[in-house]
Parts: C-alpha cells; structure tokens; sequence
C-alpha cells in the first residue's frame, strides 16, 4: 500500500489579544524555549510527519527561521504569511501547499502553534484516522454542561454534556478535501469561520471522524495557562 505523504500546516497568526502580552503567545519564551518551538518539536520527532509548514506574522519570520534552525527543526519547508485572522491565515496556508504540494491525497494536519503539549499518539491517531475515514477531528468528551448566553453575563439555556465533545486541534483533511473546502466557502460567501472543522460543519461535510484527544493538548490563551503549561511541561522533562 502507498505510504501516506503526511504534513503539518501549523497556524502560528494570531496577535495574543486575549494575553495582553507585548509579545503574541507564541512566540513567548517560556522556560528558555519559544512556546512554537516547543510546538513543531512534536512533529518533528514524529516518524509519520514528512514536512511542516508554518503560517507566521511576516514581522517574526527571520526570528522563527533563527529559532527553528537553532532547535534542528529540519522538516520546516516554507513560512506562510498569516491573514488577518485565523480563517484567513488557514486559507493561506491551504492555498499555498496546494501550490507546492503535487500530491492532492497528502493528509494535512492543520493545528494552533498555541497547542504545544500535543503528543505523539494525538498525531498518530489523526493519521490513521483520516487515512480510514477521510478526515480526523481531535476532540474530548465533555464532562460539564454548558451555559447558553449573548452577553457573557446572564444565562437563557443550558446544553447537557451527553453528546457534546470539545474539539482541539489537528484538524486533519486530504490537501484536495482543504481545496474543495476553500472553492465552497468562496462560492457561499463564507468569509470568516472560526476553525477548519467549523468551516466543514457549514459546509455540510458529513460525518466528522473524532481522533481521541489528550487534557495536555490545551490552548495556552490566558496568562494563566502559562502556569499550568510550565507544571506539564516539566513532567516531561
């Protein structure tokens, strides 16, 4: 059987609003190392990830270029310029591998840079995930209720956790199923979505295949997940 070519397009765009950190989470050094650094480390020492191309602000690029060469991140293969939000900076780099990738079967395993305490199985689980079913969503089941609210400060209605999943990344897709995504989303006037999988789910694909995910797998967003980050961190040192 045909090896898989298996690539990771990690979204590294975003300003850090929500931190109020000078410097977006990213690229924060935590520890002595850049919080992305820690991130395309993962894939790089996994054995299936052939190549990583990465979606950056321009104005940190020689920096990244720099760090990723000091951390002997040889499978970066190119540096996207990231959009004006995540949607933006995903079409990007979806729009640019289907430039410089010729195998329209390759499984793109789009993840947040601000997700570095993904593990090997978490990877391995989307490739075979997608390679059976078409495509792989990382997810947890839940194991609260949700509040339903408009403002923030009041709740009208309440989801129950049976059912309900909470998705992380990888997002992973075949490159020629990101294309088509990209082609519908133009057609219906689809500007901004908040992830890939949202994107898929309006755009109707069906059934979304879960890959298990992993509590560690979480999105560094306020100042204090740096504290819980630093305390994993050092379990796995």
């Amino acid at each position: 059987m045909k090896q898989s070519h298996n690539i990771a397009l990690i979204l590294a765009g975003g300003t850090g609003e929500r931190m109020q950190a000078v410097v977006p989470k990213q690229f924060m050094e935590i520890d002595g190392e850049m919080v992305l650094l820690h991130t395309m480390r993962a894939f790089q020492q996994h054995p299936l990830v052939h190549e990583i191309y990465l979606v950056c602000l321009p104005e940190w690029e020689v920096i990244v270029r720099r760090e990723t060469t000091l951390g002997e991140i040889d499978k970066l293969k190119g540096v996207i310029p990231a959009g004006e939000s995540c949607f933006a900076s995903a079409r990007n780099g979806i729009e640019y591998l289907a430039e410089k990738v010729t195998d329209p079967d390759a499984v793109i395993l789009v993840h947040d840079a601000v997700r570095p305490l993904i593990t090997q199985d978490i990877i391995s689980r989307n490739i075979a995930v997608c390679l059976t079913h078409g495509n792989a969503i990382t997810a947890l089941p839940s194991h609260e209720a949700y509040l339903m609210t408009n403002d923030g400060r009041s709740a009208d209605g309440f989801m129950p956790r049976e059912g309900l999943m909470r998705a992380q990344t990888p997002h992973t897709f075949p490159l020629a199923s990101l294309r088509q995504m990209i082609k519908l989303a133009d057609e219906q006037g689809i500007k901004k979505s908040q992830s890939i999988f949202t994107l898929a789910g309006e755009l109707g694909i069906a059934p979304l295949h879960i890959a298990q995910g992993d509590l560690r797998n979480f999105k560094i967003t306020e100042q204090s997940d740096i504290l819980i980050y630093r305390a994993l961190k050092s379990l796995e040192e």
